[in-house]
């Protein structure tokens, strides 16, 4: 049929010569044929004729050598080199509204973001605390830049000034959650870190993120610290933890059900940290009186707890 007529036929073929590794000569020959009315044989063809051919080659480039001394390993996330001169509040505050003026969406403004990110890692709390009053402004778009690259910055003073805002209620809820997110993300976490954000969590805003967020800073510093348990900041989140937990997880009614089930979420993201709450998690499993949802919930937040900590007799036999 006319329909399984081929439009378009094309044939090329390549000779290559190689000489010591090296392509020497390459010649080629392309023919492409379109048929504009094939059942009337009608149509046009072009042919196509290239050659290259090597005419020189560096002596310098062909065999480089590369000093061993300058490659190092390294992992692909992203690098900056370090400057030694000393980042300003005024520089930041000026990339700040370079930010606002530039395109959202160009390379320019992406340069600039990161510029910003790297730069806010130098300054100290009490000149961040300054740029905040000075650049806390929105853009245009309603885009406010220093509060987007806080939590990109995962520094001791950019954490604690997060705490600082959400605290005083200065930036927008959705944005709150942004930056506990965040903290799950900090590779390095420190103990001015936790002493800053536990008290957070005896809120009476404290939100999912807020629980889960810094419980999961609180596994990542407890990973990279061989005895955490004896540290106080530790000790003052999982005494906190405790008293929402009680002797055995007991609920009066559904609101504190949902709370008692993001607490117990919130234990099991601590992980290392939360090994001496294993005992009230086994309670709080075996109660035959506790939803199924609450022993449920203290059985999956053993998750993370090492099993040379974790009690062997879980659930009484029979249940």
């Amino acid at each position: 049929s006319q329909s399984e007529q081929q439009v378009l036929s094309s044939k090329l073929e390549c000779v290559q010569s190689i000489k010591d590794g090296v392509l020497a000569e390459a010649k080629c020959a392309e023919s492409d044929r379109v048929a504009l009315l094939p059942q009337k044989g009608g149509g046009t063809e072009t042919q196509t004729q290239s050659s290259l051919k090597l005419l020189q080659v560096e002596a310098d480039v062909l065999h480089k050598k590369v000093d061993s001394e300058d490659l190092y390993v390294t992992s692909i996330l992203y690098e900056r080199e370090e400057t030694e001169r000393e980042v300003t509040g005024r520089e930041v505050t000026e990339l700040v509204w370079k930010l606002c003026l530039a395109h959202s969406a160009s390379y320019e403004t992406a340069g600039l973001f990161m510029a910003l990110v790297f730069e806010l890692r130098h300054l100290s709390l009490e000149a961040l605390r300054a740029l905040w009053q000075r650049s806390s402004f929105k853009c245009r778009d309603n885009w406010q830049p220093l509060i987007d690259a806080l939590p990109s910055c995962a520094t001791e003073a950019c954490v604690v000034l997060m705490k600082e805002l959400v605290a005083s209620g200065e930036i927008e809820e959705d944005k709150v959650d942004y930056f506990f997110w965040s903290f799950a993300f900090i590779p390095k976490p420190t103990l001015g870190m936790i002493e800053s954000l536990a008290p957070l969590l005896e809120s009476p805003r404290a939100s999912q993120s807020c629980f889960l967020g810094v419980t999961a800073l609180l596994h990542r510093f407890c990973s990279a610290h061989s005895s955490c348990d004896d540290v106080p900041a530790v000790q003052g989140v999982l005494s906190i933890l405790g008293k929402f937990l009680g002797q055995n997880c007991t609920v009066q009614d559904s609101e504190h059900l949902s709370e008692m089930q993001l607490v117990l979420k919130a234990v099991g993201n601590a992980g290392l940290a939360a090994a001496s709450l294993a005992p009230v998690l086994s309670s709080c499993a075996s109660l035959n009186s506790n939803p199924m949802e609450i022993r449920l919930a203290a059985i999956q937040a053993f998750r993370r707890i090492p099993c040379s900590v974790r009690v062997s007799d879980l659930l009484p036999a029979g249940d």
